[in-house]
């Protein structure tokens, strides 16, 4: 049952539950975000491809990517091992991070870590034994539930669409038992499964949820989804509110005082979540996080990444420095024009290809004569005889010399998200730095 939260003073909430409640967030939203993408579960096991990117028009995303089209899968594995086949990639890049029933990335198959070469991967679960056919590599899981969210670089161009089109419907999923393999999904031409949209519902769903809704949630999940040896101080903490793995959760077993606290914890816990002021550093104005996708005991991190950025890679694959001021401090707005210079051999530290985009202060792209939403390194830019790189981010136009360099930003306030993919050690150290945001009116 779903029901709003009942009002309880927050100096009854004990510590212990409200931890209880952080340490348990992740878990419940997961599930809840799985059942919808799947029906309740009747899709499971089947890719669903993104085809086309956003325009400014569309509105379902806050703060879309215009470097990658998505495949989305939830994989099942409590029956047998999902066999997932990859084409040849060539030299395109690509990442198939998979994340446990925790929110934590567990393994990211792709350009980084396993090659651009065709490949078979069995994704088993915790306790499968068994043996695979010959040349598939055997990735295991912590849980029985797996979230794939694949990503494949696109040059924003027809040829470069059709050829991604390609390599997605090559991409496959099967059981072990069976060479059966899993039909598509019908292919999408709008973002259903990144970042903000993911949440809405689901993560309004646990924030209704009062405290014997969610904490017997949480026990039904902990019997799929156990903790993990790292968690067995929390495991201590949760056996002292009446929650332990295995079991059910009957809150009228316990002590009024103890149900009492707990109530008070879910307002306080989810407080205690939007309130974190997260792992980000700053630098030159920019603010940057290289802690995400793997969280350890750290579990308010997790959690607040779950209500935020559910999805999140490791910051080995990408991270994302993002800015809304300029060098003194000052808001961003299309009514000044500002340089982003990139001394010679400064610009992003990318294995793979990095690029910059602008959004509107509600987190979308803007209207602009170029159709332009981002500047890519793949990008016909000009630099300067000195190898250095200027991009110009104003509302109108900073000449025709300047056009290849030229960044539309809207007439009213703005920011910019810089994508960094398979970053090099000192774009992740911080040895490397961004620019700043340089007014040059």
């Amino acid at each position: 049952m779903i029901v709003s939260t009942p009002a309880v003073p927050s100096e009854h909430a004990d510590p212990r539950v409200i931890e209880a409640y952080i340490y348990a967030y992740p878990l419940v939203l997961m599930d809840i975000t799985k059942n919808r993408h799947t029906v309740g579960g009747a899709l499971v096991n089947r890719f669903l491809h993104l085809r086309t990117f956003p325009g400014h028009s569309s509105n379902s995303v806050v703060r879309p990517s215009n470097d990658l089209l998505y495949s989305n899968a939830w994989l099942d594995l409590s029956s047998e091992p999902i066999i997932m086949h990859l084409p040849d990639f060539g030299s395109r890049y690509y990442l198939m991070p998979l994340m446990d029933a925790w929110t934590n990335v567990f393994a990211s198959p792709g350009t980084r870590t396993t090659g651009n070469q065709a490949g078979d991967f069995a994704i088993v679960g915790p306790h499968w034994q068994g043996e695979l056919p010959p040349g598939v590599t055997i990735i295991r899981s912590p849980t029985n539930i797996v979230w794939l969210l694949g990503r494949l670089y696109c040059k924003r161009t027809q040829d470069d669409l059709a050829a991604v089109h390609t390599l997605q419907d090559q991409m496959t999923l099967r059981s072990l038992r069976s060479s059966s393999i899993f039909s598509a999904l019908a292919p999408s031409p709008v973002i259903l499964y990144i970042t903000s949209f993911i949440q809405r519902t689901p993560a309004a769903r646990v924030a209704k949820m009062d405290a014997e809704s969610f904490f017997k949630y949480f026990a039904k999940l902990l019997k799929d989804n156990p903790p993990s040896p790292a968690d067995a101080a929390m495991v201590k903490k949760l056996a002292e509110i009446g929650i332990v793995p295995g079991k059910d959760f009957d809150i009228n077993s316990l002590d009024p005082a103890v149900r009492n606290k707990l109530e008070a914890s879910v307002s306080a816990g989810q407080s205690k979540i939007k309130s974190f002021t997260g792992d980000s550093y700053l630098a030159n104005g920019w603010s940057i996080n290289v802690k995400w996708g793997s969280y350890g005991v750290h579990y308010l991190r997790r959690a607040y990444v779950a209500l935020n950025l559910l999805g999140a890679n490791l910051a080995e694959d990408a991270i994302y420095p993002n800015t809304s001021v300029d060098n003194k401090g000052v808001s961003l707005t299309g009514a000044n024009r500002y340089v982003l210079h990139f001394p010679m051999g400064k610009t992003p530290p990318a294995n793979a290809f990095w690029s910059l985009t602008v959004y509107n202060d509600g987190g979308y792209f803007v209207d602009n004569p170029l159709n332009r939403y981002a500047i890519h390194s793949a990008d016909n830019l000009t630099y300067n005889t000195d190898g250095s790189l200027d991009i110009y981010i104003q509302a109108n136009s900073p000449g025709i010399d300047k056009k290849p360099n030229w960044l539309p930003a809207p007439q009213e306030g703005f920011n910019l998200t810089m994508r960094i993919y398979w970053p090099k050690p000192e774009a992740l150290n911080g040895t490397w730095r961004p620019p700043v945001m340089k007014k040059i009116n």
